[in-house]
């Protein structure tokens, strides 16, 4: 009898562990990451946001590079009357009837350095008075000149300083936003690899207590078990049978969340492959601390801040006191009958003019506002230094958490394994009889959470990873920085 019990057992069936058909969708953890990279609704957000801060890169960069427009008016025609006032006092409305049409073609060019813009141009007008029958040309056949600030806030070369930052942030926050989606879609991958081991273990559960209950209603027929026991045995068989529905509902959720993060459609069934290859790297705080202060977009805004502090203190001070523009400007103009008549001798031309403005009385206002800015400058330092602060223990913290996990993942790797030895023998001694009813649901819930701790144990070591190279922009599987193009 002791032989049938164990053929009985021994013949107990893998269904649920190995029945998978040719529309199944085998999927590792880095798979699972790079479709997520490409397909999700996140990665599209990013690439837009990327593309979005590239041309506002380009168009800072246009703002030092020569600039030529043309502009006019044609036609310039125009039928009307106007009011003409004569010697005495009184109004004619004259009727006027003319065109009056002109092209001017311009160049300018910025000076960062000072913030001057040197600028060049020609023209050429025509007027038509139809009432006369009489056409005039007006011409400038070029002039040339210069407009320089004085004791005014230089927009240009505080943007050659702080627009390169935003810029390079901005690459460096894309990469961190990929990164961020390792560390999402690692989070949905385990959920539903959590699900279907829990499926997997309450199909087994269900036939190794089906098998089991058989066993024992052979027992009590032989007056070898009592009621009691076939009473547990049945009680543990509706419970497995209650986790297999559950399981089933979890994967079903689970899979349309994963599913609908890395957008991946159809009706294949998606089957996750236990992560096996472990890292065996070693990682240490200053490494990844001088990594993240390379290649963080965090440390890059760092720098930035304290530059858009010192612009705002720049901006009080350039836009208080006196202000001045000077405008200087040389060049030639002339009227005549035809084109050609324009550009023959023309009339020199040349403007010197210098704009000022000294408050004389406003009450303290300038110095309020210099003020002010200083303030905040001191007040972004503070915060610059207490978020510093917060990065370094954020990373040393993770550091120590993910050598922790690492450790912890090899424990419950051990557990798992004795925990399953464990419930085989105690199947088997309870089947030749020498272990009771109690002893072996023991077994079979210690068996059953043991899986479950390993595949959160796995859970937590790759979501400190994955948090670990986000941290730092740094792969240290390869041993170099995590890029993009």
């Amino acid at each position: 009898m002791k032989y049938i019990y164990i053929i009985i057992l021994l013949s107990i069936s893998c269904r649920g562990f190995c029945s998978l058909t040719d529309d199944t969708l085998r999927l590792t953890l880095p798979q699972v990451v790079e479709m997520a990279k490409g397909n999700s609704i996140a990665a599209k957000q990013a690439g837009t946001t990327r593309e979005t801060k590239y041309w506002q890169w380009r168009t800072y960069k246009s703002n030092y590079q020569p600039q030529l427009s043309l502009s006019g008016n044609l036609p310039g025609y125009s039928k009307t009357s106007t009011p003409v006032i004569q010697p005495n006092g009184s109004i004619i409305f004259q009727s006027i009837d003319y065109d009056n049409s002109a092209l001017t073609l311009n160049f300018s060019q910025t000076i960062t350095a000072t913030g001057a813009t040197i600028y060049g141009m020609t023209q050429m007008q025509r007027f038509d008075n139809f009432n006369g029958n009489m056409v005039q040309y007006n011409g400038v056949p070029y002039a040339i000149g210069l407009s320089q600030p004085l004791g005014q806030y230089n927009s240009l070369k505080w943007d050659n300083k702080i627009q390169p930052l935003l810029y390079n942030e901005s690459k460096q926050a894309y990469i961190q936003a990929q990164e961020q989606i390792s560390i999402t879609v690692t989070g949905y991958f385990f959920d539903l690899l959590l699900a279907q081991v829990n499926l997997k273990t309450a199909e087994a559960n269900f036939i190794n207590t089906e098998k089991m209950l058989k066993i024992a209603n052979l027992k009590f027929d032989l007056g070898k078990v009592s009621k009691n026991e076939i009473l547990q045995l049945q009680l543990e068989h509706l419970n497995a049978k209650k986790a297999e529905g559950t399981a089933k509902r979890d994967v079903e959720i689970a899979t349309l969340n994963l599913r609908s993060y890395i957008g991946v459609e159809g009706d294949e069934k998606i089957v996750l492959i236990v992560p096996e290859t472990i890292s065996q790297m070693t990682v240490n705080a200053d490494k990844v601390l001088a990594e993240a202060y390379e290649n963080r977009s965090d440390a890059i805004a760092f720098v930035r801040r304290i530059a858009e502090a010192q612009r705002d203190v720049a901006v009080a001070r350039g836009q208080t006191g006196l202000t001045a523009t000077l405008t200087a400007n040389i060049g030639t103009s002339n009227s005549a009958a035809s084109i050609p008549g324009v550009y023959r001798s023309p009339q020199t031309q040349q403007l010197l003019e210098l704009q000022f403005s000294i408050p004389v009385l406003d009450w303290g206002r300038s110095k309020a506002k210099i003020k002010t800015a200083e303030a905040n400058q001191q007040l972004t330092v503070d915060s610059v230094e207490r978020d510093k602060q917060t990065f370094k223990q954020q990373i040393v913290t993770q550091v120590s958490l993910f050598n922790e996990m690492k450790e912890q993942l090899g424990y419950t790797v051990q557990a798992d394994s004795i925990a399953s030895e464990k419930y085989k023998i105690a199947r088997e001694r309870y089947v030749l009889g020498d272990l009771s009813i109690t002893d072996l649901s023991i077994a079979f819930t210690e068996n059953d959470q043991a899986k479950r701790d390993y595949v959160q144990s796995l859970r937590d070591f790759w979501s400190a990873y994955y948090e670990l190279r986000y941290l730092s922009l740094f792969d240290f599987e390869r041993n170099e920085k995590i890029t993009y193009k």
